[in-house]
């Protein structure tokens, strides 16, 4: 992510506004604004082989399945986040605004430039989400995915999955062999 030159506190009004405009898009962190990168090609078919799994199994349940163009609002962080992936089964999304606030799971797809702020200060915002049950870390280097699941205390455990695995998505009991997460991605380490 690069920041903005402007540094004058922006409000979230402010900023949805602009966003509507604006050729590109930004994230929006506690007031600054941050433009989004493009993503790979590793990156963008890894996001679109999980979605449209997605998207085909919480077709009917009243879930709705997102890609990288839904934007998550966190109003006890005071931030937007465009997830890669992101699945949200809660009535109170199903509105036409350009941004959900219930998600159940949240998929980032980790890239050189953003894997420490998904693995640190973006997870810690999702974290404050009282309806998200999973965040996922998909690797683009390496047949790695990381799913962190809140258990019934609260608290977030990891499952690991590698090459040869199911990956198994217990908020919207989902599974799939990693591999077709992967389909069609080269140059994997």
């Amino acid at each position: 992510m690069t920041v903005s030159k402007n540094y004058i506190y922006i409000s979230p009004q402010e900023y949805l506004e602009g966003e509507k405009v604006s050729p590109i898009k930004h994230e929006y962190i506690r007031g600054e604004v941050y433009a989004m990168p493009g993503g790979s090609d590793a990156h963008v078919t890894i996001s679109l082989n999980l979605a449209t799994l997605l998207r085909n199994h919480v077709r009917g349940t009243g879930c709705r399945a997102y890609t990288s163009d839904m934007k998550v609002r966190i109003e006890t962080a005071n931030c937007f986040y465009y997830p890669d992936v992101m699945v949200t089964c809660d009535e109170r999304d199903r509105t036409p605004d350009d941004f959900k606030r219930y998600p159940r799971l949240v998929v980032e797809v980790l890239s050189p430039s953003t894997e420490a702020f998904n693995r640190g200060g973006k997870f810690a915002d999702y974290r404050t989400i009282e309806t998200l049950q999973e965040y996922v870390l998909i690797s683009q280097a390496q047949v790695n995915v990381e799913c962190f699941r809140r258990n019934n205390e609260g608290r977030w455990v990891l499952y690991v999955y590698g090459a040869g695995e199911d990956v198994f998505l217990e908020s919207i009991n989902f599974s799939t062999p990693i591999d077709v997460l992967y389909e069609d991605v080269e140059g994997l380490g």
